[in-house]
């Protein structure tokens, strides 16, 4: 995985930014995909913002977790004002882009598969684009391509997590057990990725 500052390929780039920027614009230059320098930004952005742990998990009372994302559309559809709203709704397409694009092998072991993040990520960004006029803002330009493109942007994500030294496929599994149980061994392994974590997840604790 990326998110792991000090990995030794990040040793030849001044910040994780400059090491995302890289790696993305090489996944998308491998692919042959088409996007625009703004989306690109955006992407490397939303991954630097995700290397720590606590922007992604949020505290519930049976610990750290990825908030639902239905709960997270309920939130928009309730908003009391359009700042509300487009909070939301940006907070929805970019959870479901990271978590499909990042832990997709994980995704098909669990009852919600892939194709779920994809349809309700493309669908907050497609909403997204439409609280800003048309060539009027970059914002909305770089939404509406988010959202044409999703499953698209979904596997250069995968190949910039295939990129990535220390690359974890059941990463996500043991942040799960480690939020279930406050396994050290995990807690050591995703430490050594760089995962930041809270001194416990708020479960009794026991050994491993």
């Amino acid at each position: 995985m990326p998110w792991m500052q000090g990995a030794p390929s990040l040793n030849t780039h001044s910040t994780v930014r400059e090491y995302f920027h890289d790696t993305v614009r090489g996944a998308i230059n491998n692919q042959k995909v088409s996007a625009l320098d703004e989306t690109v930004a955006y992407i490397v952005n939303l991954l630097t913002f995700y290397t720590r742990a606590d922007h992604l998990f949020e505290h519930t009372v049976d610990g750290l977790a990825i908030r639902p994302l239905a709960l997270t559309y309920g939130e928009a559809l309730a908003a009391s004002t359009a700042q509300e709203r487009v909070a939301a709704l940006r907070r929805l397409g970019d959870v479901a882009l990271f978590v499909a694009g990042v832990f997709a092998d994980n995704l098909q072991r669990r009852p919600v598969g892939v194709e779920y993040y994809i349809a309700m990520g493309g669908s907050a960004y497609a909403s997204l684009s439409g609280n800003y006029p048309a060539g009027g803002n970059a914002h909305g330009a770089i939404f509406l391509e988010l959202a044409h493109k999703f499953s698209v942007f979904v596997e250069v994500l995968e190949e910039v997590c295939d990129r990535c030294p220390g690359n974890d496929k059941d990463l996500l599994a043991s942040y799960d057990r480690w939020r279930k149980t406050g396994s050290r061994r995990c807690a050591r392994q995703l430490r050594a990725l760089g995962i930041h974590l809270p001194d416990t997840p708020n479960v009794p604790d026991t050994k491993h």
